[in-house]
């Protein structure tokens, strides 16, 4: 997806892809991943996510690059956070209270950009990408990563020819395919068409949300 696609999206709040209260999931399958008090959670294309002040409140600093300038400034608004605001690197750095938000392009995203990390929570991120840009993205993420590290992974399945992303589907074969290395689990996978109004109105008539647990190898 095109920069501007994202920043038309947040300027006009055309956000349904915005969850308003903590993901379910995450709350459910959060302990499975052993993150103990002080790790390090970092988040990709985080937006306003209620799920970073959730992490948050468990004791974790919570590190998130989104592309949206809007998202971060709301995000620290409706937290009611003061952040300190200084360039780095390509980015422009967020800081608040156990929060660093780094605004821009997650793939200039650097090892040094992003620091030392212990965790990885992917809601929102490779749902919302085209077919190759999952391949860059997975490739990317990977080289950004130390060796042993869990992934939470959140994923979305329907017939792609029914519905236009995002969110685009992605399915159990293509995310054992993008992190074959990665000893990807398929944990648990639920029916949501019932719930998922929207998609129902565009045609969609099966979708289910599967989520996985990952441990990164590390780059060679």
């Amino acid at each position: 997806m095109e920069h501007d696609f994202w920043h038309r999206r947040w300027h006009k709040n055309e956000i349904g892809f915005h969850q308003e209260t903590v993901n379910p999931y995450l709350l459910e399958y959060w302990p499975k991943l052993g993150a103990g008090l002080g790790s390090t959670v970092f988040v990709p294309l985080c937006g306003k996510s209620l799920d970073l002040a959730w992490l948050r409140g468990q004791g974790h600093g919570v590190i998130g690059i989104e592309l949206s300038r809007v998202a971060i400034e709301t995000f620290f608004r409706e937290q009611r956070l003061e952040a300190t605001r200084r360039p780095q690197g390509s980015f422009e750095r967020w800081k608040a209270d156990g929060y660093r938000l780094l605004c821009g392009d997650f793939f200039a995203l650097t090892r040094d950009d992003l620091g030392p990390v212990d965790v990885v929570y992917d809601r929102a991120s490779l749902i919302a990408l085209p077919p190759g840009m999952r391949v860059r993205y997975a490739a990317h993420l990977r080289n950004l990563l130390p060796a042993g590290l869990s992934v939470l992974l959140i994923t979305v399945e329907y017939p792609q020819k029914e519905m236009d992303g995002p969110p685009f589907a992605v399915q159990q074969d293509e995310v054992e395919s993008l992190y074959s290395d990665w000893q990807p689990t398929l944990v648990a996978r639920h029916d949501i068409l019932a719930e998922a109004k929207r998609f129902r109105d565009k045609g969609v008539t099966r979708m289910h949300e599967a989520i996985y647990l990952l441990t990164s190898p590390g780059s060679a």
